[in-house]
């Protein structure tokens, strides 16, 4: 096995087609998969703006909502269908589409974005471990706290936030680096355990006030001025915000559906993805209302609904409460993380050097780079607006999702060659010109400028919320014409 790897540069057993026995995902692990995605604090606190903050009817949310998620899923299976068939992960069925060369770079764009995203993920998370230290100092000692030491700061962190971080950065690589098949089973755990957590939150809600606090989330269903014109603008901007936020996992969504068992469960696991949004949606909302019911009653100073979870657990003064609150979170932004940001990235880093990196060490240089970008998003990374840079990098994504659904569907005719997909060999199917494949290169790229140019061209920008479909259609529109025979 060794003397094989050696000789094939672009072989590597973690990004091979999946053992038949470990395609064991059913439409129950997909349920969870989708849950966790949209149970971190930034769906949390998106979905509640939308139906308390904005001001916009009900039902134009819940019909955006939805219209937002199906064509998420719609998307979903198209490019989930051929890693599910042949059970290999995004990079490497993107070889077929770009070449083994252009699949190595371009997948690496992904898996940057992904790294970028687990460092600032990890700076969120390790906040929550902060509170956690501090709560367990407090109860020790209330004036602990007031020492000196925990006065100097360093990269605008103080001594507690720098340890939470690093001991963020440490539990999170002990549970990810341990392989897909513990993945499983900490996806399942972590959307069960954080579904449970916003259940008994919503109970307690309940319990507290049960007449005003159903009273208070009975208002805000509104019915009336729904058919009219104007209603039609609002629609699509949800759409286009619930469509945004899942964007980021559809391009590698092959790194998780190559374990499902068939196309079946495939499909009705995605079609979970609308249950978790409409199931989260009622709960999350319920819960912000009802705090907002209670919190108004005992505080005088509440100037306006607050829809972050955290503000919310903060405002109640209740230490178990906040311990318990913050486990979960704890839960939901590490397992959101995992799925989004750090399996996404190893698969990219795993096929940009094949034949030297292993699950260990491409986690290695994930925690490494994950840190620096942790450690100094606060004091510098947020302050220079290095997300417009981020976002411009990912208007690759769309392009990419065009090119490869119409290789795969309307080229190929949904039929790969296994063997020619690892293979050097200037006669195999995906050699192309030495790598490259530059019909569907200049594909994406035609569809790259027209996705950056929503961000970047101040003219565009009112469509920046469509940049990822504008990509994907034009490059898709673009190699089809180029390739076709």
């Amino acid at each position: 096995m060794i003397k094989e790897k050696s000789k094939n540069k672009l072989l590597n057993w973690e990004i091979v087609s999946v053992n038949p026995k470990d395609k064991n995902w059913d439409w129950k692990d997909l349920f969870c998969f989708w849950g966790i995605n949209i149970q971190s604090v930034i769906a949390f606190s998106l979905i509640t703006s939308l139906y308390l903050i904005y001001e916009l009817n009900f039902l134009i949310v819940f019909l955006g909502s939805l219209l937002g998620s199906f064509l998420v899923y719609l998307l979903v299976n198209l490019i989930g269908n051929p890693s599910q068939k042949y059970g290999f992960p995004f990079p490497v069925i993107l070889r077929t589409s770009l070449g083994f060369k252009g699949a190595k770079y371009f997948s690496l764009i992904r898996g940057l974005v992904g790294i970028f995203m687990f460092g600032v993920q990890t700076y969120f998370l390790s906040k929550a471990f902060s509170y956690l230290i501090r709560i367990s100092f407090y109860s020790i000692d209330n004036t602990i706290l007031d020492q000196d030491i925990f006065l100097i700061f360093l990269f605008g962190l103080n001594i507690i936030d720098v340890v939470s971080f690093f001991l963020t950065i440490i539990f999170q690589f002990f549970l990810f680096s341990r392989g897909h098949r513990f993945n499983k089973l900490l996806m399942n755990f972590s959307a069960t355990i954080v579904y449970l957590g916003i259940i008994f939150f919503f109970v307690v809600i309940i319990l507290f006030d049960y007449d005003n606090v159903t009273k208070a989330f009975l208002d805000i269903f509104s019915y009336k001025n729904i058919f009219i014109i104007s209603n039609i603008n609002p629609l699509l901007t949800v759409a286009a915000t619930i469509f945004s936020y899942f964007s980021i996992i559809i391009l590698s969504f092959g790194d998780f559906s190559r374990y499902v068992k068939n196309e079946k469960e495939l499909r009705k696991g995605n079609l979970s993805l609308i249950l978790n949004l409409i199931l989260f949606s009622v709960l999350a909302v319920f819960i912000v209302i009802g705090s907002d019911v209670i919190l108004n009653k005992n505080l005088n100073n509440m100037e306006r609904i607050l829809t972050n979870p955290t503000d919310i657990i903060g405002k109640f003064d209740n230490i178990l409460l906040t311990v318990v609150a913050l486990f979960f979170i704890v839960f939901a932004t590490g397992s959101t993380n995992l799925i989004a940001n750090y399996v996404p990235a190893q698969n990219s880093l795993l096929n940009f050097i094949p034949s030297k990196l292993n699950i260990k060490n491409s986690g290695f240089i994930i925690i490494l780079l994950g840190s620096l970008i942790g450690i100094f998003w606060l004091s510098l990374l947020s302050q220079i607006g290095i997300l417009s840079f981020v976002d411009t990098a990912s208007s690759f994504f769309g392009p990419l999702f065009g090119v490869m659904i119409v290789d795969y569907y309307l080229i190929k005719k949904t039929n790969l060659i296994n063997k020619d997909i690892f293979s050097l060999e200037k006669n195999s199917a995906y050699h192309y010109s030495y790598g490259w494949h530059i019909k569907a290169i200049y594909s994406l790229l035609i569809g790259f400028i027209f996705a950056a140019s929503t961000i970047w061209n101040v003219h565009l920008m009112f469509l920046q919320s469509y940049s990822w479909i504008i990509g994907a259609l034009i490059s898709s529109l673009t190699y089809y014409l180029l390739a076709k025979k």
